[in-house]
């Protein structure tokens, strides 16, 4: 009988020991993974209310001219990027984040429409930052209805969309 208990604690020895190791791995990670740093879970913050933003909704910019992007981004810890697109809203689809309705053209087809679409690194550190960004107009593009939009994403992943109605015409 002697021989049996032997064996039997021979056997599993190592299993309470494989145990005791696997508590100890487990507290050691909880331990060491929780730190101080400030959890972000805040989304940022694209501000187009500051005097110099633009565009605003409903404006309108002009073939074979530039226009100035400005704008406020903020964020409780981080910013990360943001980025720009225009499209064509020809088809009356919706982006708008505005309650305010722009007066719209006709449907139409696309025959040359604008397609732009720009990421933007913001320097690290930053919680505040005024993008500015030149947009050129090619003059060859299908006037009418557009969209403008503007996505900036913190440091943590959290993304803020931002969507802009807005028109290319020719100049008078």
């Amino acid at each position: 009988m002697a021989r049996v208990e032997l064996c039997f604690t021979l056997a599993f020895k190592p299993l309470r020991m494989k145990k005791i190791h696997l508590i100890l791995l487990i507290t050691s990670i909880l331990l060491f993974a929780c730190d101080d740093t400030q959890k972000d879970d805040v989304l940022p913050v694209i501000d187009m209310s500051v005097d110099t933003a633009f565009p605003k909704n409903c404006v309108t910019v002009y073939r074979g001219e530039s226009f100035t992007f400005n704008a406020l981004f903020t964020d409780n810890v981080e910013l990360g990027s943001y980025s720009i697109e225009m499209h064509n809203n020809f088809d009356h689809h919706t982006h708008s984040t505005s309650s305010t309705e722009c007066e719209m053209e006709a449907v139409k087809k696309p025959v040359n429409p604008l397609l732009f679409i720009d990421e933007y690194d913001i320097p690290q550190g930053k919680t505040s930052y005024s993008a500015s960004i030149e947009i050129e107009i090619p003059d060859d593009v299908d006037t009418g209805d557009y969209h403008f939009m503007v996505r900036l994403t913190d440091k943590s992943g959290w993304q803020t969309f931002m969507g802009i109605s807005m028109k290319i015409a020719d100049r008078d």
